[in-house]
């Protein structure tokens, strides 16, 4: 991955690139990241503007839920979380990858 510039304390975890929000950031301008549980929407905003120096239009919020998975035959938990659609302006731009 590139290299990040996230802080220790930034409601940011990572970028979550799939094929989706890869989409979403081309035609829309819309980055989506995973975040700490406890992140808001203005944690998340000053995070995206401290990070990569852009500021966010509009921020929305969404869980990820949990799903039941199989490993080597045994029952577990993939852990669920949370992601924020970060809304950009027209000509902003996030190096991601």
């Amino acid at each position: 991955m590139a290299n990040l510039n996230l802080k220790p304390n930034s409601a940011l975890l990572r970028p979550r690139v799939t094929e989706k929000a890869a989409l979403g950031a081309d035609k829309f301008n819309v980055y989506v990241f995973e975040v700490t549980p406890g992140a808001t929407k203005k944690s998340i905003s000053a995070s995206v503007h401290d990070a990569y120096g852009v500021k966010p239009e509009k921020v929305r919020v969404a869980a990820i839920p949990s799903k039941k998975v199989f490993i080597r035959g045994k029952r577990g938990i993939k852990k669920g979380g949370k992601k924020a659609y970060v809304y950009l302006k027209k000509g902003d731009k996030i190096e991601v990858m």
